[in-house]
């Protein structure tokens, strides 16, 4: 895994996560949006002034064809703008249509590899299983990952689909999904700062420290 995707909606912690962090990409929600208390649409206009890599906007319609009209009109905000349908069956024909017309998409709220087999051959960017909540229902969403990722494989001159790995609640999760091989992992800006964080870090920094002073010397 080469990317790493920032999960949030709110300016300064995607403006925080760019400079100190380098993230490649943002992706966002309905739910993220309803967080921000803000205009939609103004929303990833300013995302986009301050990404330049792929911003993932979701529709929020279940019909296809006003999917694929918001996809058109989220797409024109800004040449980055990755449109995110769910995996229904209006998601994939409007994934479908948008691809033909060389609009990036995400297929979003994946919870099997037949969903994630069937997103691909629609054409779909990226594919985004949600490993967190299937966790949490006592399934194990690692499992969802690896069996993506070797489906894909098996046809890497017929399947082009990226495996954007969401719902990740810890840096733990991160490292395992990398030593799969996904593509990409959409982090919220919290667990990002986790993953820099080990205790043993902190104890030898401290000992290194301290044993500096008892030299007494000065840089």
């Amino acid at each position: 895994m080469t990317k790493l995707y920032c999960d949030t909606s709110n300016l300064k912690e995607i403006d925080y996560c760019i400079k100190k962090y380098n993230v490649d990409g943002v992706t966002t929600n309905p739910s993220l949006i309803y967080k921000s208390g803000r205009d939609f649409k103004e929303v990833i206009k300013e995302i986009a002034r301050i990404v330049s890599g792929p911003i993932s906007a979701e529709v929020t319609s279940l019909d296809k064809n006003e999917m694929i009209d918001q996809g058109l009109e989220l797409s024109k905000i800004a040449n980055n703008i990755v449109i995110k349908v769910p995996l229904t069956e209006h998601g994939l024909i409007a994934c479908k249509n948008l691809s033909k017309k060389s609009i990036k998409v995400n297929v979003t709220l994946c919870f099997s590899s037949s969903q994630a087999l069937i997103a691909a051959k629609m054409g779909a960017t990226y594919i985004s299983p949600f490993i967190g909540r299937l966790d949490d229902i006592s399934n194990e969403g690692l499992n969802l990952i690896e069996e993506i990722i070797t489906i894909y494989s098996n046809y890497p001159d017929r399947l082009s689909t990226e495996v954007l790995v969401a719902s990740i609640r810890s840096p733990l999760q991160v490292a395992q999904v990398a030593q799969m091989g996904a593509d990409v992992a959409t982090i919220p800006p919290k667990i990002i700062k986790q993953m820099i964080k080990h205790p043993l870090t902190d104890i030898g920094l401290n000992s290194f420290m301290e044993d500096w002073k008892k030299t007494g010397q000065t840089f």
